[in-house]
This record gives C-alpha cells, structure tokens and sequence, in this order.
C-alpha cells in the first residue's frame, strides 16, 4: 500500500470511528441499525475506483481471523460487565436453555440440511452449522440490556445478551469436531472420545474455570489494591483491555476455550462490587473500543461483497441461509422454550433474534486454517449471505418489535422476570 492509498485509509477509518460513535444515538428510534449503514458505506466505497486493501476474507484468512477475535473478545467483556442479574441455575435458565439446547438443535438440522439438500460434505456442512448457529454479541447491541446499573432487565434482553455472550466459546467444540471429520472421515471411537474428553469436557470446563479465577485475580486488581495505593479513576478504563487480554490469553495457552473464559471472567468482575462506579468507567471503554474495530470490520466485509464475495452462493446455499435465519433459529427456539417464563411475544422475539454476525467470520476463518474443507469459496459466500440477511432483517426489525415489547411490559412486569442485583 503507497502512502496515499495509506492516508486515504486513515481518512476512511476516522470518518467510520465518528460515525460509529454517533448513528447509534441519532438512530434510536428509528427502525434501521448502524451496521447496515455501515455494511452498505463498505460497498460504496469499493465500488469507487480507490486503491483500498484487498477485502476479501479468503485472500487474507490469517488478518481476518485475528481482526474478528479481538473484536469478539472485547465485545464479550463489554456484554459481561452490563449485566445486573447474577448468575444461578434459574435466573439463567432460558440463556442456557438457548446455549445447550436451541444451539446444538440448530447445529443438528443445519447440517442435515447442508449435507443431504445441498450437497455439502458431512464435515463441511458440520463445520458451516456450528459457525453459523451461535448468535453475536457484537451485533445484537439493539436487542441487549443496557449499562451496569440501570435496571430493567427484562426477560428478553437479558436472555439475548446472556446467550450472545455464552455461546460464542460453546460452539468451538463442534467446530473442532468438524475439523476432525475433515482430517478424517470416519473417526474411530478413540477420535471421538478425544473430542468428549479434551475438546468438549476439559476445553468448557478449563474456560469456565480460567474466566472465574482470572476473574477473581483481577477483580482483587480492580476493588483491593486501590484502597492500599492511590490510583486514578482515569486509569480505569484501560483495566477492560487487560481484563480481555489476560483472560483470553492464558486461558489459550492451556488450551481452553478463551471466549467462554472472557465472559466468565466479565461476569465474576461485575459480581464483586456491584454498584462500583468502575464498571461504568470499563464498560464504556470496551464499548469504545469495539466499536472502533465493528467500524473497521463492517466497512471492510461492505467491500467484500462489493469484490465478489457473494459469486459463489448456490440457489441452494441462499435457501438455506433463508431457512436458517427465518425458520431454523426462530422453530427451534420457541420450541426450546417451553416450560419457561418467556411466553407469548417474549418467547418469539428470544426465538427469532439470532443474530449471526462477526463472530461467525472469526470461525470460519480460523477452521479453513485448520482443514481442507470443500469449496473455501462457496463457505464465504454461505456465510456472508447469511451475515448480510441477519444484518439488514434483524436491523430493520429490532426498533419496532422492541418498541412493542416495552408498551406491553409499561403497565407492569411479571414478578419473576428480574432479580435484585444486590
């Protein structure tokens, strides 16, 4: 890249960070998402004869894997700290109801479908259904809860935001069993044993337990240690990377699975002083910080398709993109959710806000390093077409249909939708 094309880069990307800084106010209540916007300024501008860097996620799957894990790690501590509730078996009943039971459904049938209807190979379509079925923290900010310590959370936005942080590390282990019917096609019971055992049961468990004592570790950092010395309020924010970084990082390095380690440890933190004026200060500056790279990542995968990302998508392929987004995730969530206390509208909306965003990118990216898989190609364009629905569908819906919740939940809330946060 010369310098110009350098300088005009740095001119694009600075106008995205104030855009993005300012369109999720000036678009509250209206019925149309940043990301859209955002999706569509990506696609103007590659269609502009300007010498900009090369888009496409096939051509740069190593960039692309790292861009979209620090984006989804950071948004996972953001979506941790904004949660009032704490966690117990039955506050968090429908989120892992989402996670264990809606998740691997959706998992089962994507890939039956993929694999019998379209054609794609049992480990390919595997490998497509367990990217693909995990909804995106990222994204799914119009359908989250709100700061730490506003109140109201009500039954859908805390199950949306909870999900969306939960499953992005509970999908790795059908991606890794993906991965190891790509390198073999018919694995043995000593195969799939490895995978109950490490991939599944040690990976979960390590990244469950990882989160919680960095967690702790680090929440000791954050409350205790000020009290002995004098630290600035100021210095707060920068504490949200660290948390992100160290989390992530060690619980990697013993082969856990690092995003189920982040949102545990987001959790832990926001558990221990709970009303602590440093959840808004870190917070914030993991907010700001995602959106600087959702800012860079959108404008980006705008280009993609503007450079041909989409050419390979089948008949087939888009079909099924459809059944996935329309059909699939809202089916098998309201059916998951019976027994529960989303009912109604609740239980459609929980159901059918699926959101399949960045963290899917991250996915493919890193599981086409990882195997041959059939027809790189055709899997981006699978997956951008899915991403482009959920983007445009879910964006343009998510104003209305919560606007409409709220004016059924004024008048009053079921008593056990919240629980005290103290």
């Amino acid at each position: 890249m010369d310098s110009f094309s350098y300088d005009l880069w740095l001119v694009i990307v600075a106008l995205a960070i104030l855009a993005v800084a300012w369109l999720p106010s000036l678009l509250a209540n209206h019925p149309l998402s940043y990301p859209i916007l955002f999706v569509i300024g990506g696609w103007v501008l590659y269609r502009l004869p300007l010498a900009l860097p090369d888009p496409l996620p096939l051509n740069n799957p190593v960039l692309t894997m790292h861009l979209t894990e620090l984006c989804v790690i950071v948004a996972l501590t953001g979506t941790g700290l904004k949660i009032d509730r704490r966690f117990s078996l039955r506050g968090w009943r429908i989120p892992l109801r989402l996670i264990w039971l809606t998740m691997v459904v959706t998992i089962a049938l994507f890939t039956l479908l993929a694999w019998e209807w379209a054609g794609w190979p049992v480990a390919t379509a595997l490998f497509l259904a367990a990217s693909l079925a995990p909804t995106d923290p990222v994204l799914a900010g119009d359908v989250q809860v709100g700061d730490p310590n506003e109140g109201g959370e009500d039954t859908v936005r805390f199950a949306l935001t909870a999900e969306a942080g939960l499953n992005d590390g509970m999908a790795f282990p059908f991606v890794y069993l993906a991965i190891g019917l790509a390198h073999s096609a018919t694995m043995s019971s000593v195969d799939l044993t490895h995978w109950f055992l490490f991939d599944l049961f040690y990976r979960v468990g390590v990244g469950i337990l990882g989160g919680w004592l960095s967690g702790r570790l680090l929440a000791y950092l954050i409350f205790e240690l000020p009290q002995r010395i004098s630290i600035k309020t100021t210095a707060y924010g920068f504490v949200a990377l660290a948390v992100t970084l160290i989390s992530y990082g060690v619980t990697e390095l013993v082969h856990g699975y690092g995003f189920l380690a982040v949102f545990v440890a987001a959790i832990t933190i926001r558990n221990h002083e709970r009303t602590h004026e440093y959840h808004t200060y870190m917070h914030a500056f993991s907010d700001q910080i995602e959106r600087l790279l959702v800012a860079l990542i959108l404008l980006l995968f705008g280009g993609a398709i503007a450079e041909g990302l989409l050419q390979s998508l089948t008949v087939q392929d888009a079909v099924m993109g459809l059944l996935l987004v329309l059909v699939i995730r809202p089916l098998v969530g309201w059916l998951t959710l019976w027994k529960t206390n989303a009912k109604g509208l609740k239980r459609w909306i929980i159901a059918s806000f699926g959101i399949r965003g960045i963290g899917s990118i991250f996915y493919i990216a890193y599981g086409v390093q990882q195997a041959a898989f059939a027809d790189s190609a055709r899997i981006w364009a699978l997956t951008g077409w899915i991403i482009v629905l959920s983007v445009f569908l879910h964006g343009i819906s998510a104003t209305p249909v919560m606007k409409r919740l709220d004016r059924r939940m004024a008048p009053a809330a079921l008593p056990d939708e919240t629980e005290p946060i103290n």
